[in-house]
């Protein structure tokens, strides 16, 4: 699926603002692939990105979905009532602390319609049926996975591909359930044991993801056994993304330490530490969606007011090392800086 690519490397889909159609076109321009983000989308707004996106970049790129998990039966009360200082602080009413699916229905039908190329998803594996309606329409299924064992459930639901996340990867863990007891939502592997523990288990195609920033990064995962390497982080400061510019110049700044938190949205998503997560994390919920629909205008009211101390603050490990500049460049240096790393390596291997 993703052999052909002049540059093994993937835009990752960054729901909320950061993934653009002009971004996953400046990357498939460039001879690498990108994801758009269906996440928070209404289908409406996925369709126009879709036309866009086709527009721009013909059909080189792909769509990630999030898969709906089980409601939540945690009362959220409490942690709604904690929030409501910061509601009064940005002069905001705080959301309605609802489950929803993200219209997950709606938006796959769009994409069967549609035949993307590349469908990929996140906090679990489709239904079976559901795949095979993709396959049926020329799609490739792609599933984010985090052990071995999701790995297995993906591959026994008829995915063409998984993308490995390691615990380094900035934003939410793909974990197919939340465990409530574990502050990270269950055991972590780095992205390299994580590669290897999947590997003995299906030989599907890998994707790699998880604190990748550097052109040695990609090598490292290429040879490990990856078809490409999915970066996040290396692109929040691309000239196409829609990053918030409040984040941007929290990323810039490269003075924070990341952490995991259900602070914002009640379930683990590592971001840049910032009061809010100070203040909160500790008495979130494993409540997903509720939380991200309680703290939304809080978040927004925030990076409005030019303020990253209430944002959630989305970065990998390694975010401090990230440039920043026209995506086509980011890509180019990563491909230097692999060629470079690789022929290092095969003279440490003569």
């Amino acid at each position: 699926m993703f052999d052909s690519l002049r540059v093994p490397v993937i835009v990752a889909p960054m729901a909320g603002g950061p993934s653009t159609p002009e971004l996953v076109a400046a990357a498939a321009t460039a001879g690498a692939f990108g994801f758009l983000a269906g996440g928070y989308l209404s289908a409406a707004a996925l369709t126009d990105q879709i036309r866009r996106t086709r527009e721009l970049a013909g059909e080189g790129f792909g769509v990630n979905l999030f898969v709906p998990g089980a409601r939540s039966t945690v009362d959220v009360r409490p942690y709604a009532s904690s929030l409501q200082r910061e509601a009064e602080r940005y002069e905001v009413r705080a959301g309605a602390p609802q489950w929803d699916d993200d219209v997950y229905s709606a938006k796959l039908d769009l994409l069967v319609a549609q035949r993307v190329p590349v469908v990929s998803f996140t906090f679990g594996t489709p239904a079976e049926n559901d795949i095979d309606r993709l396959h049926h329409a020329g799609s490739k299924v792609v599933v984010t996975v985090t052990t071995p064992e999701e790995a297995s459930q993906a591959a026994e639901a008829g995915a063409d591909a998984l993308c490995v996340q390691g615990f380094e990867a900035g934003g939410h863990r793909a974990v197919f359930v939340d465990d409530p007891g574990q502050a990270a939502g269950g055991e972590l592997f780095g992205l390299l044991a994580a590669m290897r523990l999947v590997s003995a288990v299906t030989d599907l195609p890998l994707v790699a993801a998880g604190g990748l920033v550097h052109g040695a990064d990609v090598a490292a995962v290429v040879v490990a056994g990856a078809r490409a390497a999915q970066l996040g982080t290396a692109f929040l400061r691309a000239d196409e993304a829609g990053t918030n510019g409040t984040q941007r110049r929290a990323l810039a700044s490269a003075g924070r330490q990341t952490a995991f938190t259900r602070a914002f949205s009640g379930r683990p998503a590592r971001g840049m530490v910032n009061r809010f997560m100070r203040e909160h994390s500790e008495q979130a919920p494993a409540a997903y969606p509720q939380l991200h629909n309680l703290s939304r205008p809080i978040r927004a009211a925030a990076g409005k007011a030019g303020d990253p101390e209430a944002m959630s603050l989305w970065a990998g490990q390694t975010y401090g090392l990230a440039g920043e500049g026209p995506a086509a460049d980011i890509i180019e240096t990563l491909r230097t800086q692999a060629r470079d790393a690789m022929r290092g390596a095969t003279t440490r291997f003569a």
